[in-house]
């Protein structure tokens, strides 16, 4: 199996770049962003089985983000960040299609962990579709 490659978008900078180096020391193959607007344009060009997004950013927010995401890209998975406890946020994300939901400041542990139940999800999916393709041939 090819290894996991993450997107990290935040409007933060210090936090985006903190995860980012220890994610990075970690052997993670990770991009970082710093809006909705740009994880959207890295997509287009760029292959990515997870994004980690956060909800709350100025111009397109990551509910806003989510929703152009897995409308272009569906097989990409979701996982929401936000610092603000907001449980309607939550809920709203997963309805959407986001794979899951952490609270900042999350454990690293926690987030890779996460991230990869994701990426074989995606993957699963992936296979499962290329099996389906195959069949109709």
């Amino acid at each position: 199996m090819a290894p996991m490659k993450l997107l990290l978008v935040d409007d933060e900078s210090d936090f985006l770049n903190t995860l980012l180096k220890r994610m990075k020391r970690r052997d993670v193959d990770v991009q970082g962003v710093d809006s909705g607007e740009a994880a959207l344009a890295w997509l287009e060009t760029n292959a990515v089985d997870v994004v980690i997004l956060d909800v709350r950013m100025p111009g397109m927010d990551g509910i806003e983000a989510l929703r152009e995401i897995k409308q272009r890209h569906p097989l990409v998975e979701v996982i929401m960040l936000t610092g603000h406890a907001s449980m309607e946020v939550a809920i709203e994300g997963m309805e959407m299609g986001a794979f899951d939901y952490l609270m900042k400041p999350m454990d690293m542990d926690e987030l890779l962990y996460k991230a990869e139940d994701a990426f074989k999800k995606k993957t699963i999916h992936a296979n499962k579709i290329q099996r389906m393709v195959k069949d109709l041939v």
